[in-house]
């Protein structure tokens, strides 16, 4: 047992001082990053609530969210609190602005109508019923659909195809039938060249009596 009590309670092994001086190492690249996107989101909420310097909080809020996302890439804070960070300051700064929402480079904000959004869902709810009821299709399976409308297309061209040879041949069948040299007569000229009416018996009577 030792005469003297133990003060250094740290690590003693090799592995352990090697994780010592790697996390000594890793504090000493990570923390101006996390002090920076601190102190740029401490001086973006300074700005939007006292604009009496004349500085524009817009900028600011551009740069914080951009200090955000470099510590979140580099592994200085987790991507998830980085969002949270970004989304508390984005409400703090539209409230003290007033509630007038600003779009920055790094945050854009959208506006979606109710009607538009029910019949987005309603959309996608339909497209979904579609995908199910199809099911997982194979490779085969979509060559033989394409087929399928490749022929069907083939099919009603042939069709009209026909239709308009029977129509062509029945037009010229009516035109042989007519007399050579001959025009069919209009309904006006057939009208016109009808004799005069002739007049009638009781008619004729009376005019005789007359005389």
């Amino acid at each position: 047992m030792p005469k003297t009590p133990r003060k250094w309670k740290g690590a003693r092994s090799p592995s352990g001082l090697r994780q010592v001086r790697l996390s000594a190492a890793r504090h000493r690249v990570l923390q101006p990053r996390r002090t920076a996107a601190k102190s740029l989101v401490a001086k973006t909420l300074r700005i939007a609530t006292d604009r009496s310097n004349g500085a524009d909080a817009t900028t600011t809020l551009a740069e914080a969210l951009s200090a955000l996302d470099r510590a979140a890439k580099s592994g200085a804070i987790h991507p998830n609190a980085a969002a949270r960070r970004k989304s508390r300051l984005v409400r703090h700064v539209n409230a003290a602005l007033g509630g007038v929402r600003e779009q920055t480079a790094a945050h854009v904000t959208k506006t979606t109508g109710r009607a538009q959004a029910a019949k987005a869902a309603k959309a996608r709810i339909a497209a979904g019923k579609v995908e199910k009821a199809k099911g997982a299709q194979t490779a085969a399976g979509k060559a033989r659909a394409a087929l399928t409308r490749t022929t069907r297309a083939q099919g009603g061209a042939a069709e009209s195809a026909t239709s308009r040879t029977e129509s062509a041949r029945a037009g010229t069948s009516k035109t042989a039938a007519r007399k050579p040299g001959t025009t069919p007569a209009k309904p006006a000229a057939r009208a016109a060249a009808k004799p005069a009416a002739k007049p009638s018996r009781a008619g004729a009577a009376k005019k005789s009596s007359k005389r």
